[in-house]
């Protein structure tokens, strides 16, 4: 998107803010990310301090990921990394692409909606920690920034590409003190060159141009690895990478032109690099070692930018992260496409001779539509060509792919596309397609960074694929244990709610059920059967028969009978459980435990409560012969109106949180809410231990009964 829509003037406010936020919190460098309109990316609009071509893998960046950017954002509060070993314990995604030493903080940017998020970066110098005077300089530099977005005269929207933001500092007229700074760099016998923050020569002496080859004219203004041909190398970009990062000096030999060396040394400033080159004083042979150079945080091969490198080292953590077919597609979506400047993805695989479409990101509906299923000797587009033959496939413009496909480009209104076939062991998982929105030249190198990356997906869509097909497989035999619907019981209302874990876990052995014994009684069990696997789920389908069989018998008698059945079968697995005998006429409710949390009773009247039954629980089943086993039952009162909660652990179990306090919690919550109607109470209790967890660990059982 442009910033047409943007006025001018919110841009320069913007601009001065940022710039003299560094000043004031004593960060190298800042930027300012937005939220997107249109979707859940939070994107790079402006940057003051760094190079934003070093910051192109970070550009756009999902607010899902897992991030310090993305936390701060989710969680609305000032995210700290003081070392880079931080970063690698708390953010391995983000660590694997930023090899770099130096301090991050990310403060939210909340005004009057929530806009993005305040990125500064120190130098590696800095201590590990904020002072307190420090935290509320980023945090009042935030509000500063919320003010200029709130207060602009214009809907803002994101640029395609950061915006860079000089660093105003006062100081003397340059004008003044410009033509002895020449003279004297002129008479130095090295090499000496200036470079602005985002890489581009802007001083060189007349010894730095001897050395490199080219006059200072055509130098000027240019990045010294695209102007001169033997610095050309990933050694150079990175060490440059780091000086600015860092903030410290770096020195190192490199090899030029001639089997000439020269030690290179870069001396990092708030407003650029400094850089001096002279010939090594070390004669190279054949035989000696290399020299020794600074160590650098990463020395990537040749034949790729160490841009591109930290790039697929970020892609490569983001996607070792995915479980589900879907978590690769929005791993790719949300990361890839903004990394490589692409507006459009689709992800295809082979399904019985025909071309079928399992992820996609920017195409029309009905332009998917269209190519799905199509057959696989197709010529309307080269995917099936790439998948027989797994050799990419690149169209730098619409008149490429005219000739061998005329209907292409028509069909997807693209200009250039990338075709990469994902094999895994010479076996065709799919084919990886990249679009964009203009033509586009694929050079040596993009090829051989977008082949590696195919590389990358293809191994993560193995494992999905692998994990879907066995997730799919455990959720349809576990769905088909559970009862379908539950049994009308005069005299009692009653609403089930099951939610499997979310991604990365298995299908678990969670289950309830109701049985009605009679006009005025009925059966009520919960239960959970460990681990989380096919075979919990198949156990659970056995444990709900032994019940079925003997309900209607003491509380204790059924888990004893059901415990024995279990031991016959010398499962490794463990089942806790709990069943309620509810008679209606005598208002009377008999209960028994095997090792289950306790049901939540809420009780009407003048003074409404809610209280967790006290059970004296028995042994879980199928942890003791069927001789030791002994199954307390317990007995209290069922007034009319008043309500049961069973549930599993999977409603009450949070990380650093003792199982009490939750049930206390939810005790308090179903007290809080018991007049709602039960489906909406259930799903409001779902919804509200959802919103205290990043993620569910466990499956969810819960079953609401009540007396009429």
């Amino acid at each position: 998107m442009g910033d047409d829509g943007v006025a001018s003037a919110g841009w320069v406010s913007l601009e001065r803010v940022l710039s003299g936020t560094v000043q004031r919190t004593g960060a190298v460098a800042a930027g300012v990310y937005l939220l997107s309109p249109d979707e859940p990316v939070l994107a790079l609009t402006t940057v003051c301090g760094l190079p934003a071509k070093t910051l192109a893998p970070w550009w756009r960046v999902a607010v899902s990921a897992a991030g310090p950017l993305s936390e701060a954002v989710r969680e609305d509060r000032l995210v700290w990394v003081g070392r880079q070993e931080d970063m690698a314990r708390l953010y391995p995604n983000a660590a694997a692409g930023l090899p770099y030493q130096f301090a991050l903080a990310f403060a939210p940017l909340n005004g009057t909606r929530r806009w993005g998020a305040l990125a500064l970066v120190w130098s590696d110098s800095h201590p590990p920690s904020l002072t307190r005077r420090e935290r509320g300089h980023v945090l009042s530099s935030a509000n500063r920034i919320t003010r200029v977005l709130d207060g602009a005269p214009a809907v803002w929207s994101v640029p395609e590409e950061p915006r860079a933001v000089p660093l105003r500092r006062s100081g003397p007229d340059p004008t003044q003190t410009g033509l002895a700074a020449d003279d004297l760099l002129q008479r130095l016998p090295v090499g000496a060159l200036g470079f602005d923050l985002q890489g581009r020569i802007t001083y060189l002496n007349d010894a730095a141009a001897r050395m490199l080859g080219r006059s200072a004219d055509s130098l000027l203004g240019t990045l010294p690895w695209q102007a001169v041909p033997w610095l050309d190398a990933p050694v150079h970009e990175d060490h440059y990478r780091a000086a600015v990062f860092g903030r410290e000096s770096v020195a190192y030999t490199a090899p030029g032109p001639s089997d000439r060396w020269f030690d290179i040394r870069l001396y990092p400033g708030d407003s650029g690099i400094s850089a001096f080159i002279s010939p090594s004083l070390r004669e190279r042979t054949p035989d000696a070692p290399p020299p020794r150079v600074t160590p650098a945080p990463y020395t990537p091969p040749r034949g790729a930018g160490t841009g591109r490198i930290h790039q697929l080292m970020h892609l490569a953590a983001a996607l070792s992260q995915t479980v589900t077919v879907a978590d690769v597609i929005d791993a790719v979506a949300d990361q890839i496409l903004p990394a490589f400047g692409a507006q459009g993805m689709v992800v295809s695989a082979a399904d019985a001779g025909r071309l079928r479409i399992i992820g996609h990101r920017g195409y029309d509906p009905r332009t998917i539509a269209r190519l799905d299923g199509l057959p696989l000797n197709t010529d309307i587009t080269p995917v099936g060509r790439v998948l027989d033959s797994g050799v990419p496939a690149f169209y730098a413009a619409p008149a490429e792919m005219t000739v061998a496909h005329p209907q292409a480009p028509a069909l997807s209104g693209k200009q250039a596309w990338a075709f990469l076939p994902l094999l895994v062991s010479d076996r065709r998982v799919g084919c990886c397609i990249l679009s964009y929105d203009r033509p586009r030249r694929f050079g040596a190198g993009d090829r051989a960074v977008l082949v590696s990356l195919a590389g990358l997906i293809a191994q993560a869509m193995d494992r999905a694929l692998l994990y879907d097909a066995k997730h799919d497989l455990a959720h349809g035999l576990q769905q088909a244990l559970l009862p379908v619907a539950l049994p009308p019981v005069p005299g009692l209302d009653v609403t089930a709610r099951y939610l499997p874990a979310t991604h990365g876990i298995d299908i678990g052995g969670d289950f309830y059920d109701l049985i009605r014994l009679g006009d005025a009684s009925a059966a009520a069990v919960i239960g959970d059967v460990q681990g989380h696997n096919i075979k919990a789920a198949a156990l659970m389908g056995q444990v709900r028969t032994a019940v079925h069989a003997t309900a209607g018998a003491a509380p204790g008698d059924v888990l004893a009978r059901t415990n024995r059945v279990l031991t016959d079968l010398e499962t490794e697995l463990f089942v806790s459980c709990v069943y309620l005998h509810i008679d209606l006429a005598e208002r009377r409710l008999h209960l028994a435990s095997a090792g289950h949390p306790p049901p939540l009773l809420h009780r009407t009247g003048p003074a409404p409560h809610t209280v967790a039954l006290e059970v004296e629980p028995g042994p879980l089943l199928g942890i003791q012969p069927c001789t030791a086993a002994d199954y307390p039952v317990t007995t209290t009162d069922l007034p009319p109106g008043s309500l049961l909660a069973l549930y599993t652990d999977g409603l009450v179990e949070t990380p650093d949180t003792d199982l009490t306090h939750s049930i206390a919690a939810l005790t308090r919550r179903l007290t809080q809410d018991a007049g709602r109607p039960l489906d909406e109470l259930a799903e409001h209790l779902l919804h509200h231990h959802a919103a205290l967890r990043h993620t569910r660990t466990d499956d969810t059982a819960l079953l609401l009964l009540r007396s009429r």
